[in-house]
């Protein structure tokens, strides 16, 4: 990136009313997540993955070095104010050019973004004024400081043998994968944590986990080695939401379960509070508490799916459902 120039620099905005909140993920899941909990708190910290190589950020990524900044931006849309002002600039920032030359498929808050960190040369910085500009309601920040590839094992990609594993490269690749994955890893496989995160998980009163793909925004959180290590130690209480729609690609056939039985295989020391489940995807609720035990927490058990748009969450619910186990929404 471009060094600083001026000396310029961005202090953070303080927090608002409320328990304090971080909430983990990427992409529409951390959305939905955050869409939520801006009800319930004005202390609200987004903590999202920075590994995405398709797209508009796998293009920028690609040219300029940079983190990949589109499930950033998603999510300071998401915190926007809610306001014409607000609305206004979240609608700018999710404008994507069409065209048949080269900013086509771009959206215009990813290179704002990108342009602000050249700029600042710090991305903590950039995303602070992307805020400020949309008055958000809550900070944005990324999960490592260096741009993140994920790498999976994945069975069943071979026809000639069914049973052989294959090493499936790329964020979009693994998220879009026809076989089982088993396992994923990142690279660097001790990338450096990005300092503000660490510490907002550690002074947070609650860490919010899911939804969102489960293998590709949610388990490379528990694969930063000081994220992680925050996660493990935190004496905030820590919420884990299942996704309502379990059988995606990169995670067919998957049980609500073996959901959290991945979990507890990539990070066995990382414990939760609660598990939080539509009952939708609630198929053995015996087995399903039994599960959830075995990573510390208790199930609970709301609707939280959205009636209109099945496989996403309806905000609204899930504000209630997190108002109840957080506390009392904002007057």
């Amino acid at each position: 990136m471009s060094p600083v120039r001026g000396g310029r620099s961005v202090p953070p905005r303080a927090g608002g009313v409320g328990p304090s909140v971080v909430a983990l993920g990427g992409g529409h899941g951390l959305a939905a997540s955050l869409a939520a909990l801006r009800l319930v708190t004005e202390n609200l910290t987004a903590v999202v993955t920075v590994a995405d190589n398709g797209g508009s950020s796998g293009r920028l990524r690609d040219e300029l070095g940079v983190l990949p900044p589109g499930d950033l931006r998603m999510a300071l849309a998401a915190l926007c104010d809610d306001t014409e002002w607000g609305h206004t600039w979240r609608d700018v920032l999710q404008h994507r050019f069409d065209s048949a030359g080269p900013l086509a498929g771009h959206a215009l808050g990813n290179l704002l973004i990108v342009a602000l960190w050249e700029l600042y040369d710090d991305p903590v910085a950039g995303l602070e004024l992307v805020g400020r500009l949309l008055n958000a309601r809550g900070r944005v920040l990324p999960m490592a400081s260096v741009p993140l590839q994920i790498s999976a094992e994945v069975r069943g990609l071979d026809p000639a043998d069914p049973r052989a594993v294959s090493t499936v490269v790329g964020q979009a690749q693994v998220a879009t994968t026809r076989g089982e994955v088993l396992s994923v890893r990142l690279d660097p496989s001790d990338p450096p944590d990005c300092p503000p995160a660490v510490a907002a998980v550690e002074d947070a009163d609650w860490v919010v986990l899911g939804p969102g793909s489960w293998f590709t925004s949610i388990m490379p959180h528990l694969l930063v080695p000081g994220l992680r290590e925050a996660l493990r130690s935190t004496e905030a209480r820590r919420i884990l939401t299942l996704n309502v729609e379990l059988d995606t690609d990169e995670t067919a056939g998957f049980s609500a379960v073996r959901h959290l039985e991945t979990l507890a295989i990539h990070a066995p020391d990382v414990a939760y509070d609660i598990v939080l489940a539509d009952p939708s995807i609630v198929e053995d609720e015996s087995g399903l508490r039994a599960a959830a035990e075995g990573v510390g927490a208790r199930l609970v058990v709301s609707p939280v799916a959205s009636q209109g748009r099945p496989g996403t969450h309806d905000f609204l619910r899930l504000a209630a459902a997190y108002r109840d186990l957080i506390g009392p929404a904002l007057a």
